[in-house]
């Protein structure tokens, strides 16, 4: 039908943000140069929305199939058939079935290679749990789905790049999954993400410490000289070049990140925080390491703002041109995509 990507749009919770971002960033007839979008909803529950917004000429091609998607178009695939009640700014069980609905038939089609990339809209990570989704959130689901023994959320800006090496866990647990191995898991993957989706020969990676001041030479915590300098070690052994552990506080505020291709933190808040502060408008959270594309806004449901018109599809259209991009490069790359290094036998000792 033509060389466009196809990309793939699950509607995330339908009291949340996700519809109002979808219309907006669609109703831009620029989209349609580069992509060909399937939104995975229900259009009678996306036409509460329309009515709300500023888009009168705007409306979905429903089908029953991406091959059947037409170019130059929103198109529909209706993922259940009743009506239901929409309440923006609520959270209840109908947000996350549905949420979940959307997203299953989104994955599976991504798998099955019906479409090129997934974008997902924002899901509230409580009510979409069932018996067919318990995980912490899109990442763990899709790495699941994909059947991929490793992942990398990865933060992606014009001038910040930031992975995590633990993502959706408690805090109390955090320092007990910071592992040698588990560093290196995540080095390897940004790496071979950077080389591939990013085009960058020779990435510079920063890798923060875990405790106040980088552990202060042992003073303030052990895990960086136990666990995190023998990583990054083994990972300049294996050809990847990494540097640190360095603190975060002062890292991000001399700038020191502008040096570097990508920063790996060791939890969620540490790298999230300032990558948020830095590239909340146009940042992209991208699930890297996985033999499929997947792109979502580094934004929430937003409830607060659901149904008012307020909110900003600048971070959603961001990721769906980073879905394109990435699969395009991967498209055009694929002699650089090079197999996992092999870090089975690496100790996950914390000695």
């Amino acid at each position: 039908m033509s060389d466009k990507i196809t990309v793939g749009i699950s509607i995330g919770d339908i009291n949340g943000i996700g519809p109002e971002v979808i219309i907006k960033t669609l109703s831009d007839s620029k989209i349609y140069d580069y992509c060909i979008p399937v939104v995975y909803g229900q259009s009678e529950a996306v036409s509460f929305y329309l009515k709300t917004l500023e888009v009168p000429e705007f409306n979905f091609n429903v089908i029953n199939d991406p091959a059947q998607a037409v170019q130059r178009r929103a198109n529909m695939i209706n993922c259940w058939e009743e009506n239901v009640k929409v309440d923006p700014g609520t959270v209840n069980e109908t947000g996350g079935k549905y949420a979940f609905l959307s997203l299953e038939r989104a994955v599976n089609d991504l798998i099955e290679n019906k479409i090129d990339a997934l974008v997902t809209a924002p899901i509230n990570k409580h009510n979409i749990q069932n018996e067919n989704f318990q995980f912490a959130g899109h990442t763990e689901y899709i790495q699941s789905k994909a059947n991929a023994p490793d992942s990398l959320m990865f933060l992606i800006g014009e001038d910040l790049k930031v992975g995590v090496v633990t993502g959706h866990v408690p805090v109390t647990q955090i320092a007990g999954k910071i592992t040698k191995e588990s560093i290196l898991s995540k080095l390897n993957l940004m790496n071979q993400s950077l080389k591939t989706d990013f085009w960058i020969q020779k990435p510079k990676i920063a890798v923060l410490g875990l405790n106040p001041h980088a552990g202060d030479n042992g003073l303030i915590g052990a895990e960086e000289q136990e666990i995190i300098i023998p990583a990054i070690e083994a990972a300049n052994e294996h050809g990847i070049f990494a540097f640190g552990p360095y603190p975060a506080d002062g890292f991000f505020g001399n700038n020191a990140y502008l040096k570097f291709d990508a920063v790996l933190a060791m939890y969620h808040d540490q790298g999230l925080i300032p990558f948020k502060h830095i590239a909340f408008y146009n940042g992209v959270n991208f699930t890297a390491g996985l033999p499929v594309v997947r792109t979502s806004p580094d934004h929430g449901t937003g409830y607060d703002i659901a149904g008012k018109n307020l909110a900003s599809e600048s971070s959603f259209r961001e990721a769906i041109f980073a879905a394109i991009n990435i699969v395009k490069r991967r498209r055009e790359n694929k002699e650089l995509t090079a197999k996992p290094l092999k870090i089975s036998k690496l100790s996950n000792d914390r000695d």
